[in-house]
């Protein structure tokens, strides 16, 4: 007997288990979504992101925040509903990016603030739940500086098990799913911490 099918047989005899038979179906996925008020979702959220956190009471705050942020500094936008709703797209020194992938690129190699907003947000472990669309580019939020995610707070979820109760298959809705924490940590052999090697130095969320 060859040593692959040796090795293959040890397995299957170990699992009491013969060449040829089918595997058992899987089991069924258990997901627990613990039940957590807005308002104690809000405080976990704000306490377990790793980068600034800013909650306001409306989306007319929101834009001003914003605002005050761009001082002479140039921005890309996802061309996100949420943005738009907000009115973010049209803030002067804002530059809605979208489409051919070349000119993103270029814009956002030139900005010096990238502004999205998120699929959702799990306030567990203080992640933000991106997804590559044509509503939010992953450059936006990966070349600038600084990265500002404006997200309602109605968007704020427990943690994965409820992610993904709301949403069982991202793969049919993106490419692409990132969990954004905070900056990138980066550590050389001496162990000395830097952020933001891969990716902007300075993530802010805002909260409305």
């Amino acid at each position: 007997m060859p040593a692959r099918e040796h090795i293959l047989h040890k397995v299957r005899t170990a699992l009491g288990r013969s060449a040829g038979q089918p595997p058992e179906p899987a089991p069924e996925a258990r997901l627990r979504a613990p039940a957590v008020d807005r308002e104690e979702r809000i405080r976990r959220m704000l306490a377990s992101f790793s980068g600034k956190t800013l909650r306001v009471g409306s989306a007319a705050q929101a834009r001003d925040y914003i605002t005050a942020q761009l001082d002479r500094r140039r921005a890309v936008a996802s061309p996100s509903p949420v943005l738009e709703g907000l009115g973010i797209l049209e803030l002067p020194g804002v530059t809605p990016v979208g489409g051919d992938p070349a000119t993103v690129r270029q814009a956002c190699a030139a900005a010096d603030i990238g502004i999205t907003s998120a699929e959702y947000a799990l306030c567990d472990t203080g992640a933000l739940v991106v997804l590559a669309t044509s509503h939010e580019s992953r450059l936006v939020s990966l070349l600038p500086v600084v990265h500002i995610t404006v997200l309602p707070v109605d968007r704020i979820l427990t943690g994965l098990d409820e992610l993904f109760t709301v949403m069982p298959d991202p793969a049919a809705r993106s490419s692409s799913m990132v969990l954004i924490g905070g900056p990138s940590r980066t550590a050389d052999i001496e162990q000395i911490l830097t952020l933001g090697v891969h990716g902007p130095r300075e993530i802010q969320l805002v909260l409305f």
